[in-house]
């Protein structure tokens, strides 16, 4: 089962509502989703962001891969970072 973090859209006609979803990659973009971790709503200016951090850490660390949306929100809230130096940790630790 391949999982992919990636947007699952909500709301209202022109006034789309985004969930940030762990789901399997071969169910449709709005079907069923594994858990949520956090919402984007991009209507708003500036957009509004809220993640679980803890929870996409550990997707991530389990093999999700972000979608080009996903991680570029992941980039700009620093939890992409966070988790290239958490694995550069874990490689150093590792080597001793």
């Amino acid at each position: 089962m391949a999982v992919k973090l990636r947007l699952k859209r909500m709301g209202a006609k022109q006034k789309p509502f985004y969930r940030i979803v762990a789901a399997d990659s071969r169910y449709p973009r709005d079907g069923q989703s594994i858990e949520v971790v956090g919402t984007y709503d991009a209507v708003k200016n500036p957009a509004v962001v809220s993640l679980d951090k803890e929870k996409i850490m550990k997707w991530l660390q389990n093999g999700a891969q972000p979608t080009d949306t996903v991680r570029s929100i992941l980039k700009k809230e620093g939890i992409i970072k966070e988790y290239s130096e958490s694995k550069k940790t874990k490689a150093t630790k590792k080597d001793k």
